[in-house]
């Protein structure tokens, strides 16, 4: 079945050809400049950039008849191509028709360089379910500004397991597709994959998109830059909470394994890890995670970049389940709700524990003794900790952990003792501490008020001792730091 609105009978001229093939004679270089090695993006080698286009222009070239207008609209509707908006039948190779047409027709102007803007191209679901055997993927010619939208599409029972039903994916190490969007849609993967793949794309967004039923990741983000995930609904068995098969809940909701990627306003409502992150610089913002419960062998989010981890997890829901963050360097927790006896977890790879704030959060449990803050060191102690701070946590129901601990003691006699081995997130560690020691007043007729000398004696086990040298009655004031802070 032909497209509606196009024009059947208009001629592809040569020099469409030779517009189209020339803009892309163009090296992509990095967006950005940085000193690390993990943030270059790779570039594009312009030979093999014009064996892509010759390839793809070769093998998905129409008849003349089959083209639209160039002055046409960019809005293509996959229903036109001959999909079944039912899902009775499969439309992978109208969808796949339908998505090659959209590549076709690129503007003068360009994206990153080697990029061509194809105009904000639009491949529109026309509010259909469809039926897919095999992944979309877009074609192999770097190129930006399109969107898919307003529809759903479903695995078919042959859909390969593994993979992912929507795939931003090239033949290429270099960057293929910027600024791609795809929006208010529903992906049941039917037990047979994931839902959508990003892969060596930079500046893409997924939003308002509900995601279920996925084998492996609901998302997955691998290298390139600048993904948004935002305002989507995503699990493996749709529920509310309070499933009967929540223990076997597997797979993951949101894989991320790259950098400078943004997570918000997200619902992971089934999967074994709500979210996964293996890259750095990465946000994490608004996101509620009860995809499967601590006591049941679940994580809600699992930062698994080891020494060099520069992710921020910001005012997230954490429903019974937790954090787990390995090796921690530079790590900025704050503002989130942690429900259920849910806690965060600093797993020990390499011993290494800096610049980490775990601040300004809510914990809520069961009065079961479960701390708010664990060290998993079941495969190393930690033992270079730096600039960790935790503190300014309102806790209920669980034992509080901190790293910056206060207290006081009276005693009257020679020496004060204050305990913090109870409080305190790292075992035998204080490295700084601050004390004042009170004196009773002495208002009896005749008694005179005494100045004795008092100095710090101990600091070990996470306790620190004051001595005087004449008995008097005082109370002891200390704050301690485990940790260091920079200058």
């Amino acid at each position: 079945m032909k497209p509606r609105n196009y024009a059947t009978s208009r001629p592809f001229s040569g020099f469409v050809y030779a517009t189209f093939i020339s803009a892309f004679v163009i090296v992509c270089e990095s967006s950005y400049s940085t000193s690390y090695e993990d943030h270059f993006m790779p570039r594009l080698n312009p030979s093999r950039l014009n064996n892509y286009l010759h390839n793809a222009l070769s093998s998905a070239s129409p008849s003349q008849s089959d083209l639209p207008a160039i002055s046409g609209s960019r809005v293509y509707h996959v229903v036109a191509y001959g999909a079944d908006p039912t899902g009775e039948s499969d439309s992978t190779e109208a969808l796949e028709k339908a998505i090659s047409d959209t590549f076709r027709y690129p503007t003068d102007a360009h994206l990153m360089e080697g990029i061509v803007d194809l105009g904000g191209s639009q491949l529109h679901l026309d509010g259909g379910t469809y039926k897919i055997s095999r992944p979309l993927r877009l074609p192999d010619i770097p190129a930006g500004n399109f969107m898919i939208h307003g529809g759903s599409l479903r695995a078919s029972d042959s859909f390969p397991s593994d993979r992912h039903l929507i795939e931003l994916r090239s033949p290429s190490p270099s960057v293929m597709y910027e600024y791609i969007t795809l929006k208010d849609l529903m992906l049941n993967c039917n037990f047979r994959g994931g839902g959508i793949a990003i892969i060596n794309s930079i500046r893409t967004t997924v939003d308002n998109c509900y995601i279920s039923h996925f084998k492996s990741e609901g998302i997955v983000i691998e290298r390139g830059h600048e993904s948004y995930i935002r305002n989507c609904f995503i699990g493996q068995h749709i529920n509310v909470g309070g499933d009967q098969g929540e223990k076997h809940f597997s797979g993951i909701g949101v894989k991320v394994m790259g950098n400078d990627n943004a997570l918000r306003d997200l619902v992971i409502y089934s999967a074994e890890i709500g979210v996964m992150v293996l890259g750095q610089a990465n946000v994490i913002t608004g996101v509620h995670c009860y995809n499967k419960a601590r006591g049941l062998g679940g994580i809600g989010i699992y930062v698994g970049a080891p020494g060099f981890t520069q992710t921020r997890i910001v005012n997230c829901y954490l429903d019974y389940t937790g954090v787990v963050v390995e090796d921690p360097v530079q790590v900025h927790i704050t503002g989130c709700f942690f429900l259920g006896n849910a806690l965060v977890v600093l797993k020990s790879v390499g011993g290494v524990a800096s610049g980490v704030n775990i601040v300004d959060n809510m914990f809520s449990g069961d009065y079961t003794g479960v701390k708010i803050v664990e060290l998993d060191e079941s495969k190393t102690p930690f033992t270079r900790i730096d600039q960790v701070v935790i503190d300014r946590n309102n806790v209920r129901g669980m034992e509080v952990k901190t790293t910056v601990g206060r207290g006081s003691i009276w005693a009257n006699g020679t020496t004060w003792t204050v305990d913090f081995s109870n409080l305190l997130l790292f075992p035998n560690l204080i490295k700084n501490v601050v004390y004042a020691l009170e004196i009773e007043q002495s208002h009896g007729q005749g008694q005179v008020q005494v100045f004795p000398n008092h100095v710090l004696t101990n600091r070990t086990y996470n306790q620190v001792t004051v001595q005087s040298n004449i008995a008097v009655a005082a109370t002891l004031h200390v704050q301690v730091h485990q940790t260091s802070y920079a200058s």
